[in-house]
């Protein structure tokens, strides 16, 4: 399998682009939801607020931490149906169980090392949770749910119960697992990719 990058045989994959999530007001939120963590915990002393006050922080949070992981999530499986699709026509793919959680697990669990290394630059080290739990999310719902759709209970340990789809949803069916070895992709923030896009079409060397 080592001779496949040297060989020039890796399939090269479309790229994933996330897109930020705007909300002025979500920083905000997730580190005041953090302190009130800490502080319901008995971590931090809780500064005169009430038990009350902290869980409404708490809660406020974790939808926010909700609402943005789905959209991650949503990138994703743009991306997986795209790498289903150059999949098919690839006959080395043929015979084998190649399908969207071939690309998942890949994503989640042995990503190429640029990518690995690209999203460590971002600051995101637990990214193979931040995928899984994206990916739940959007298993669960159809679309993007608001703070009025989902009880406390859900979202104050929301990520226990993602933990726990993902690992059934992955289960499902019988797939055939992607190795950075077989496959190759990049990643990119949204803007990045826009800025790269334009001046690839700006160069005079591609004739454009």
């Amino acid at each position: 399998m080592a001779t496949l990058k040297a060989a020039g045989c890796v399939c090269k994959l479309p790229p994933l682009i996330l897109h930020p999530f705007s909300d002025s007001a979500g920083p905000g939120k997730l580190v005041e939801s953090s302190r009130a963590s800490l502080m319901l915990q008995g971590l931090l002393p809780s500064e005169g607020f009430s038990v009350e006050q902290l869980e409404r922080a708490l809660i406020a949070g974790r939808n926010c931490e909700i609402r943005m992981l789905y959209y991650v999530g949503k990138d994703v499986l743009r991306w997986v149906e795209q790498c289903v699709e150059v999949a098919a026509r690839e006959e080395r793919f043929h015979g084998r169980e190649i399908e969207a959680r071939s690309f998942i697990t890949l994503l989640v669990d042995t990503p190429p090392t640029v990518v690995e290394q690209k999203l460590r630059n971002w600051g995101v080290a637990d990214y193979k949770s931040i995928f899984a739990r994206s990916i739940a999310l959007n298993v669960l719902f159809a679309n993007v749910p608001g703070p009025c759709d989902l009880a406390d209970e859900f979202v104050r340990n929301y990520f226990r119960y993602a933990d726990q789809i993902y690992q059934c949803y992955r289960g499902q069916t019988v797939f055939a697992p992607l190795s950075a070895e077989e496959v190759d992709f990049d990643l990119f923030a949204s803007g990045e990719y826009s800025r790269m896009l334009e001046r690839e079409w700006s160069d005079p060397a591609t004739g454009t």
